[in-house]
């Protein structure tokens, strides 16, 4: 059956604009400064031993079927029990992935006649969850709380405000304590979610707002499992009629199957380690730092790169031409180094950028090698 001209338009369109995605297969031997593995976990031999022996007592690993019919066990129930003590929280509620879990959120909770005010740099999860909802949406500024407000005139209803505690492209934090507050004043709803804060902060790793203080000014956190913990799937954390509320009307709950017990094994067993990864939270931060302070050196702020928050183990190098930054990123992978560009749509035509992530695992010296080769980037050589 011949492929609709349309289609093939659109994917020419991105040919030509340099931006069309493609499946390439890993390269072994790389340097990471790609993949969201912040603590190194999801090759953490000794994670895998601890799954392994998890999962001895339990013969029957697959997934039967949704949770509300065939595929419901006391194992998800309890670590939902043990994730919402972790998370300082009444209750949780495990989803497939963090997308299932916000497009479940946000199509469920706001209703009709309500409001939801977001980050214009939210992840694509949470606007399509957004899309879902009857409720009517506003984007306001990325961490602007004066646009914010301005935008709050518009709202009607019940009013949730959606934030991520990590944004995931940009490496910079929102400014959790101050929405907190302005939701607590308004009477808003927050909405937070740690995908990419989840086990990196707070004493334990339970994220930036318990780091903070503010779970009890915090309405629900989406915390994802597929980044610092090295596993998959989300729980969405809240008080307990929340959780009764989702169960209930959330679709992507409802009608999925659950999860497979070898997916809730490295959940449970990840949770375990994380107390104990204490000097690796605090790696992440160390060389979040010493790259800052390489970058400042080399004096490259400026038309390639924007300044990060300097904790932040996401840490982005903007070039806006696709085609250069392809070539930056094979130089780079040619010298042994992993770091992977990201494009318009996933990030605004013109925000183009190599995003670099910052592992326990990696050293210092890693980090000044890549640091030179940024610096002595020359979009001429040809590889």
């Amino acid at each position: 059956m011949k492929f609709p001209e349309r289609l093939s338009r659109q994917l020419a369109t991105r040919a030509e604009k340099g931006n069309l995605r493609q499946l390439h297969p890993p390269v072994p031997g790389l340097v990471d400064f790609s993949s969201n593995d912040y603590l190194g976990l999801a090759a953490s031999e000794k994670l895998s031993e601890m799954i392994a022996q998890e999962l001895e007592g339990h013969p029957a690993h697959g997934a039967t079927g949704a949770r509300l019919l065939s595929g419901n066990t006391a194992y998800a129930q309890e670590l939902e029990e043990s994730l919402a003590t972790f998370h300082a929280t009444e209750a949780a509620l495990l989803f497939n992935s963090g997308y299932a879990a916000n497009c479940g959120f946000f199509s469920a909770v706001p209703q009709r006649g309500d409001t939801i005010l977001y980050d214009e740099a939210s992840h694509a999860s949470i606007k399509d969850g957004i899309r879902l909802s009857f409720a009517q949406s506003f984007p306001f500024r990325h961490n602007d709380l004066e646009d914010l407000q301005t935008k709050l005139k518009r709202a009607q209803g019940d009013v949730y405000v959606a934030v991520e505690s990590l944004y995931s492209m940009d490496g910079d934090f929102a400014p959790l304590a101050q929405l907190a507050s302005l939701c607590q004043e308004q009477g808003l709803y927050l909405v937070v979610d740690e995908a990419h804060s989840n086990g990196l902060y707070g004493p334990n790793g339970e994220g930036l707002v318990p780091a903070l203080g503010l779970e009890k000014k915090v309405f629900a956190r989406i915390m994802t499992f597929g980044k610092a913990i090295g596993a998959h799937g989300a729980v969405v954390v809240g008080s307990r009629d929340l959780q009764q509320f989702l169960l209930n009307f959330s679709r992507p709950f409802i009608y999925t199957t659950a999860l497979p017990l070898a997916s809730l094994a490295a959940v449970k067993c990840a949770y375990q380690l994380l107390p104990g990864l204490s000097w690796e939270r605090k790696q992440v931060q160390v060389l979040a730092e010493y790259y800052q302070s390489l970058m400042s050196e080399f004096s490259v702020l400026g038309p390639f790169s924007e300044k990060q928050a300097q904790n932040s183990p996401i840490q982005a190098w903007h070039l806006p031409d696709p085609l250069a930054l392809r070539k930056l990123s094979t130089q780079l992978q040619a010298s042994g180094f992993e770091a992977r560009p990201v494009f318009s749509p996933t990030v605004p035509a013109g925000k183009e950028r190599l995003r670099l992530v910052l592992h326990a695992f990696n050293t210092h010296d890693q980090v000044q090698h890549l640091c030179n080769l940024l610096q002595q980037y020359n979009p001429n050589v040809i590889l």
